[in-house]
């Protein structure tokens, strides 16, 4: 008489580690595009933020701010200021230059005075991706327009598509 065997055969846990093989191999590269398309989602959104932000510190104080830390949050139990409007949360308003969030670094630009241009008339922000390819692949831009636009190779400029 046979003696019965318990538990399972080498050739039945490499045919189960082989199936979890594929089935990772299927869903990691889904998952990376999921990750990239909610990073571009939030900069976009960090970037309404960002646009709403000015136009009210603009409506407040006559001007567009100098930095984004300008829009920053203030010290607790003080009032806001030119300097500290308490318009941005600390991620997007602190003083990190450049601002990151969700694998986009943001940067905000104002005319340079020595080109000609005078500050707190306009601004412009660019969100680009951390790493290229990984956190991010499109590059976007936004201005006193409030138009955003995007760019799908470099850094997002005035004259690209608005995005849809």
């Amino acid at each position: 008489m046979r003696k019965q065997q318990k538990g399972f055969s080498l050739i039945e846990l490499l045919i189960v580690v082989a199936i979890i093989l594929i089935i990772a191999a299927i869903a990691i590269p889904n998952l990376l595009r999921a990750r990239i398309s909610a990073n571009e989602a939030s900069a976009v959104s960090s970037m309404r933020t960002m646009n709403t932000a000015a136009i009210t510190y603009n409506s407040t104080f006559g001007a567009y701010p100098l930095a984004l830390s300008d829009m920053g949050p203030v010290t607790p139990g003080s009032i806001p200021t030119s300097t500290s409007a308490d318009l941005l949360e600390q991620v997007l308003g602190g003083t990190a230059v450049p601002a990151v969030k969700s694998g986009y670094n943001f940067t905000f630009a104002t005319p340079n005075a020595a080109l000609g241009g005078t500050a707190g008339t306009t601004y412009s922000i660019n969100a680009d991706p951390q790493v290229n390819n990984q956190t991010g692949v499109r590059h976007f831009y936004t201005d006193e327009s409030g138009v955003i636009r995007v760019n799908t190779s470099t850094t997002a400029q005035v004259t690209d598509s608005p995005l849809n």
